[in-house]
């Protein structure tokens, strides 16, 4: 950014010296000191010309990113979508989908949650996807096999109760925290417990990751909003502000 500025600064500096000047390549050093010292005396007392490039350049680097993550999306949509194995909630006919990358020992994604809870029971056009994106540890794993573990043996209502309580839970996620949770809950905690080691498990969680790195998804919480894509925490109020911008197309 600093360079492309350097040469906006440099044309602006040069505009109203004689055209043979312009090949840079070929001035003498006095000369280039005179240009340099000319630049710095422009920017000087022109100040603002900085701080305009600077809001033009960011604006072109957001567009450009915004545009290679409405393509990544794109390229993805069938396992942000429809992948076969994550949990949908919401209004599954809904205009607007919102694809949640959570990890339950991440402090922003438990930050995260009572929001986007907020958000869907607010809005009843809204289609909810949660993909499992254990990355902080084996708890956050073992956490996350549990989960689907429930969801494959008990269904989508016992995972959301399941999902809600593991983001709320206090304390280390341990074999004895999670028989006490599912005592709490009705499961039959060694059915549950035999069940986190299944390939269908281990292929969620493993097709969550790839997709996840295909994606650029480095950390959690990380979302999708339609195509948009958002990479960390956002609270609620910027969260239906990107909807609305959605809607209004």
């Amino acid at each position: 950014m600093l360079k492309q500025l350097a040469t906006a600064a440099m044309a602006l500096s040069i505009a109203g010296v004689p055209a043979a000047a312009h090949d840079i390549g070929a001035m003498t050093v006095q000369e280039r000191e005179e240009l340099r010292a000319e630049i710095r005396s422009f920017l000087l007392d022109e100040p603002q010309v900085l701080l305009d490039a600077f809001a033009v350049l960011e604006e072109r680097e957001q567009n450009e990113r915004a545009r290679a993550d409405m393509e990544l999306v794109q390229m993805n949509a069938d396992q942000l979508f429809n992948d076969g194995h994550s949990w949908i909630g919401g209004n599954p006919d809904g205009d607007v989908t919102v694809v949640e990358f959570i990890d339950y020992r991440c402090g922003f994604c438990r930050r995260a949650h009572p929001e986007v809870g907020e958000l869907i029971a607010s809005d009843s056009d809204i289609r909810h996807i949660i993909k499992e994106l254990p990355v902080l540890g084996e708890q956050s794993l073992i956490a996350s096999r549990f989960a689907l573990a429930v969801k494959h043996i008990h269904g989508d209502d016992a995972y959301a109760e399941t999902h809600d309580a593991l983001m709320t839970m206090r304390g280390d996620v341990s074999d004895v925290s999670l028989a006490e949770l599912s005592r709490q809950l009705g499961y039959e905690t060694e059915v549950v417990f035999g069940a986190m080691d299944d390939e269908a498990v281990e292929r969620a969680i493993s097709e969550n990751h790839a997709l996840a790195q295909r994606l650029g998804i480095n950390g959690t919480p990380g979302f999708v909003f339609g195509d948009r894509m958002v990479r960390g925490y956002i609270p609620l109020e910027q969260m239906r502000g990107i909807v609305a911008e959605l809607r209004e197309g």
